[in-house]
């Protein structure tokens, strides 16, 4: 009598392959936009207000008592410095929320990435279209931003254009950053760790609210390598109508971030979907 062997099923592929993505994150991309439309006024709203508040409260307030800041050996005026600063915060923030909270909601509270999945769409394809999402949603807010700042006058520079896509490349370090906690997190609670022990001190310490000189020499280095410094020393002389000094430097380390992040992020999701 013959019997019949079966080979064992191939082992499966290392959660640290390269991604393997297509085109098929489009259609998530346009779900979620879709979704959002119903509440892009509001949504547009919660976004906004809180960083200017941030600059009229700490612009014109503090700046009254500050006056002029010197950078590089130029004085300007705080708010300019102020808003230079915290549209890279915006764009870092809501980049943030929307790759942890609402990434989050639609992975494990909703389950909808699973309902994604049924259709010939792959988990790479999903996380990409989760990070460009993101990255798009924190590009909205700081145009609006930016406009309200054109509005005040603080800074007609024609260099601010090219600001814009420094700006998306900055959501895009954010949401990939974020979307590594959003791999690990069990809960909502969870993101407080990363918003007190990482995101909170990066604001004060990126050179946002007053200049990076001030600072110890230590931890002047420790600011150094952080993502949101090297957005800010972009787009910081832009509105000074400036180039920067190390732009192309300060581009690779963001474009660096943002490649390591989305790989390690990648592959956190692969193994939580397998577990």
């Amino acid at each position: 009598m013959s019997t019949i062997t079966l080979s064992p099923a191939p082992p499966a592929p290392s959660v640290w392959a390269p991604p393997r993505l297509s085109m098929r994150w489009w259609p998530v991309f346009l779900r979620n936009l879709l979704v959002w439309r119903k509440l892009a006024i509001p949504s547009l709203v919660g976004n906004i207000a809180e960083p200017l508040m941030w600059l009229v409260a700490f612009g014109y307030g503090m700046g009254a008592l500050v006056g002029q800041v010197k950078l590089g050996g130029v004085s300007v005026p705080y708010i300019l410095f102020l808003a230079s600063g915290s549209i890279c915060m915006s764009a870092m923030n809501a980049a943030t929320f929307e790759a942890l909270y609402s990434a989050f909601s639609r992975m494990h509270v909703q389950r909808t990435w699973e309902g994604i999945m049924n259709a010939p769409v792959s988990l790479d394809d999903v996380v990409m279209a989760e990070m460009l999402w993101a990255a798009f949603k924190s590009l909205f807010t700081v145009t609006a931003i930016l406009g309200v700042m054109l509005a005040l006058g603080i800074s007609y520079s024609p260099k601010l254009v090219v600001a814009w896509p420094v700006l998306l490349l900055t959501g895009i370090t954010f949401s990939c950053i974020a979307l590594i906690f959003n791999a690990l997190a069990k809960g909502y609670d969870f993101f407080t760790y990363y918003f007190t022990l990482f995101l909170t001190p990066m604001m004060f310490l990126s050179g946002v609210f007053f200049p990076r000189d001030q600072l110890p020499s230590v931890v002047r280095v420790v600011s150094d390598w952080l993502p949101l410094t090297h957005a800010v020393e972009i787009v910081r002389p832009l509105f000074m109508d400036q180039w920067p000094a190390h732009g192309l430097l300060h581009l690779l380390a963001l474009a660096a971030y943002a490649g390591v992040a989305f790989w390690v992020a990648l592959a956190l999701t692969r193994k939580r979907f397998r577990t």
